[in-house]
């Protein structure tokens, strides 16, 4: 699943395209970390790369749909 997260004061997002893993699992640790003020959001991506952002630096967050229902050029 694609996930992009927006940071205060940068004009790029930090794109991932997570694992196959559980989409409300994601979003919970997510929304968990950002109601803490000091958290740290971590995740781990398809090639294992680990990111870690600053909570209070995250803008926003956007979670896509899952990788296989992705679709590429003009397909509808």
């Amino acid at each position: 699943m694609d996930v992009r997260i927006g940071v205060t004061q940068s004009i790029k997002e930090i794109e991932l395209d997570l694992a196959d893993t559980n989409r409300d699992a994601v979003v919970s640790e997510i929304t968990e970390k950002l109601a803490e003020a000091s958290g740290t959001i971590s995740l781990v991506d398809k090639k294992g790369r680990l990111v870690l952002i600053p909570a209070a630096k995250v803008a926003y967050v956007e979670v896509g749909a899952p990788s296989e229902d992705r679709k590429v050029g003009f397909a509808r």
